[in-house]
């Protein structure tokens, strides 16, 4: 009777003897077993390390549109160059056919879209906060104006057969904030109305605050402190808003009845960001979409003498764009696919990528399968441990402006993902990875997608494992051999953005790769990269002994 080993199939047992062999250790180990391993008569381990190839490819023309975030701001990357991001969006009211009552007078507008920050304690001033994903000097203005955009952005495309959702693309390699809606540019310096609507040059140097926002209300002897988390806050411009709001839909109550109606009048804002002097700025993410982001009127309403005090508002929803400026002093382009890239160049917001594949041709494919199992296809050697192992460039420029010199990189994480099918890698499964974390990204996934380690003052590399996803190449005869690699600041957010017109074997990124600016330079896998840095494929297997 012919012997063969098992797969080990069920994800809670493939999950249990996966962390018995990770254990504490940041190095690879052999493994070692009462069942399997060199110590059992039947069974011995061993470690292969298998050349792959591994290039880059320029990214252009990404979907921008209803992103679960957007940046707004000027982030220079010290081994890329500038980025600028700006932000188009379409509102819409809370309520609508609002009556404003007789002699509607508006007091005062206020814009708020709350930053991503963590309290960090409190002391007698209220609470202290910390800014979460901000990019760049957080003390280095950048200029932000705001004005109504004219441009209509529309729900479906009507020229698509079966009336496909609308979709927009990047067009960070212009000099201006455009976009292309699948078949032309837009750029939305030519679909502004009218001036500026912060009140005054409020933001002509902006800078994201850390502190609480503290509104008080009430009379001096009655002061009623209402506290909120850290926002962008600017104060609206109130003869905008009451020509524009107010008084249009007085003269035309259909403005206000419905959705429709009111994109149709109001088509949107634009949050146009520029740099000051060529100034290195910053960069914050926002959630738009946050129940506590929206525009605030606040007007006062009734007969003379017995005036009240109302509020209407207006959400941000809707088709929500970020528009990008990639003014980079390093050259993108695509890698050899043949031989392979001495150099992998990773680079979020319409930057760069990096393909691994992990086979040749086909035929290579088909000998690796060949070498797991006899010719009744029964599987001989079983895959315990598959993982990518990729070096950080050490020459790599960093932000020493910025203090953070070495460390600039410290919390950098790579996300893989299957280029076949545009789906996230089997192995971040939380059935198969239990470091699964949905509230901290940070530290989800590190399994399978691990965080970039420091085995050295000079050199950092990261570990990928892809154990199950050879193993359904071997099991499964799967064709999923090439693995995009992009760098990412959520490996939780697996959305895909998709490429116009692709014409390559990759068609879609990882959203989250658009939402992180930052860029890295990891080593690749051209023979002319040391085998000490070269990016490889290690497998550690079991097999059975010859009788």
């Amino acid at each position: 009777m012919k012997k063969k080993l098992k797969a080990l199939k069920s994800p809670i047992a493939f999950a249990f003897f996966l962390t018995s062999l990770i254990a504490c250790d940041k190095d690879f180990s052999t493994i070692k077993s009462d069942v399997l391993g060199e110590g059992n008569a039947n069974f011995t381990t061993g470690v292969d390390t298998l050349a792959v190839t591994a290039y880059s490819k320029k990214l252009e023309a990404l979907k921008i549109n209803n992103l679960a975030s957007n940046l707004l701001g000027v982030f220079d990357d010290p081994a890329y160059g500038q980025t600028t991001a700006s932000i188009i969006t379409q509102i819409t009211p809370a309520t609508y056919s609002p009556d404003f009552g007789e002699n509607p007078i508006i007091d005062e507008v206020i814009l708020t879209i709350p930053y991503f920050s963590t309290s960090i304690g409190t002391d007698n001033d209220g609470t202290n906060y910390k800014l979460d994903s901000i990019y760049g000097d957080p003390s280095t203005a950048f200029k932000l104006t705001l004005y109504r955009n004219n441009y209509f952005l529309k729900d479906f495309n009507l020229n698509s057969e079966d009336n496909n959702p609308q979709n927009y693309y990047s067009n960070a390699g212009n000099t201006s904030h455009s976009i292309i809606n699948e078949t032309t540019t837009v750029n939305f310096d030519d679909y502004i109305i009218g001036a500026n609507i912060f009140e005054g040059n409020a933001f002509d140097a902006f800078t994201p605050s850390n502190e609480e926002i503290v509104i008080t209300t009430g009379e001096i002897d009655d002061e009623v402190n209402t506290r909120s988390v850290p926002a962008l806050r600017g104060i609206l411009d109130n003869s905008f808003w009451q020509n524009a709001i107010i008084n249009a839909s007085i003269n035309n109550p259909s403005i206000l009845s419905n959705a429709n109606s009111f994109k149709d009048y109001f088509r949107g804002l634009y949050f146009k960001v520029e740099a000051i002097n060529d100034s290195a700025g910053s960069m914050i993410l926002l959630n738009l979409a946050a129940n506590n982001a929206n525009i605030t009127i606040h007007y006062k309403k009734g007969e003379v003498g017995d005036r009240i005090d109302d509020s209407y508002t207006l959400n941000f929803s809707g088709n929500i764009l970020n528009t990008f400026i990639n003014d980079f002093d390093a050259t993108l382009t695509d890698g050899d696919k043949d031989l392979g890239d001495k150099k992998l160049y990773l680079k979020g917001s319409e930057g760069s990528m990096a393909i691994v594949d992990l086979f040749a041709n086909e035929a290579e494919r088909q000998n690796f399968r060949n070498a797991f199992l006899d010719a009744d296809e029964n599987q001989i050697k079983l895959v315990n441990e598959a993982h990518l192992v990729i070096y950080e460039d050490e020459e790599m420029p960093t932000n020493d402006a910025d203090a953070n010199g070495d460390a600039y990189h410290k919390y950098d994480r790579i996300y893989a993902y299957d280029v076949n099918n545009n789906l996230p890698l089997i192995d971040t499964a939380e059935g198969l990875d239990p470091t699964v974390n949905s509230k901290n990204p940070l530290f989800s996934k590190i399994f399978s997608l691990g965080q970039r380690d420091s085995i050295s003052p000079e050199i950092a590399r990261y570990k990928i494992r892809i154990t199950q996803h050879i193993n359904n190449i071997i099991q499964n005869d799967s064709t999923n051999t090439k693995i995009g690699l992009v760098l990412s600041n959520n490996v939780n957010y697996t959305a895909n953005s998709q490429i116009l017109n692709s014409n390559d074997d990759v068609t879609a990124v990882p959203s989250a790769s658009i939402l992180s600016p930052r860029g890295t330079i990891l080593y690749g896998s051209n023979e002319s990269v040391s085998k000490s840095k070269r990016l490889k494929l290690i497998l550690y297997f079991t097999e059975l002994k010859e009788n």
